[in-house]
């Protein structure tokens, strides 16, 4: 026989996605370690004893490893970013600055959505932009200062579904309130606003959400009647 010239992987192809690729290896390690112990040849065990190697509890515990560690699913939170960089824009360059005058009581509008759940008074915090893994994995380790208000663009659903019950409120650039993220925000009750069109707004500015606003009817985004919660600057920080 000749020897072989094969040269890629020894375990079949590459994974594409970072997932996977780490679930994989730490099955590979646990099946290598454990085939090393029983000291049998390998056709006698990956037939007959192939429970041996690696169970259904071992792989459980290989997924609560990943996730327990911090992992979320990146590749999914900022595949869209990544592919269509114009459309997920930075939230302070979203949209031209309103009009002149729009302000009251020392407030400011910096902004309109679509409200998702209505409530009876408005809420006010501090805004975070958050756009990068990283960013959420500091808040899943340190957690997420009292009343941080989130803005997020369409893909950070994605990003940050494993906090969104811990923040105060949520600032959607893109979506409707039939979208993932709105479900998650009726599931969590956190007040949310989608589709969201704003000014220039920097980490620690100070706003209010206006989600005492009604939230749009079935057809409004076949209409063009969306954009009825606004969003006032009280403070900026910037």
């Amino acid at each position: 026989m000749t020897s072989s010239t094969h040269t890629g992987p020894k375990w079949g192809s590459t994974e594409m996605l970072p997932l996977p690729g780490r679930f994989n290896s730490a099955v590979r390690a646990l099946a290598a370690e454990r085939f090393a112990a029983l000291d049998a040849n390998w056709k006698d065990v990956v037939f007959e004893r192939e429970l041996e190697l690696f169970t259904v509890d071992d792989a459980l515990a290989v997924e609560k490893e990943v996730l327990d560690s911090g992992y979320r699913f990146d590749y999914s939170a900022t595949a869209s970013l990544e592919s269509e960089p114009d459309k997920y824009k930075s939230p302070e360059r979203e949209a031209p600055a309103f009009a002149e005058g729009a302000s009251t009581n020392g407030r400011k509008q910096v902004g309109i959505g679509d409200n998702v759940i209505r409530k009876t008074q408005s809420v006010t915090g501090p805004v975070a932009l958050i756009s990068k893994v990283e960013q959420v994995m500091d808040y899943l380790t340190e957690g997420i200062p009292a009343g941080t208000i989130a803005v997020i663009d369409d893909s950070g659903g994605t990003l940050t579904a494993p906090i969104i019950e811990d923040f105060a409120g949520v600032i959607c650039l893109g979506g409707t309130v039939r979208s993932h993220l709105g479900i998650l925000a009726r599931e969590y009750d956190v007040p949310t606003l989608m589709n969201c069109k704003i000014d220039h707004l920097v980490d620690g500015d100070i706003v209010e959400i206006e989600v005492t606003a009604a939230p749009p009817a079935a057809d409004a985004y076949e209409t063009g009647n969306t954009g009825h919660a606004r969003i006032w600057l009280i403070e900026n920080e910037g």
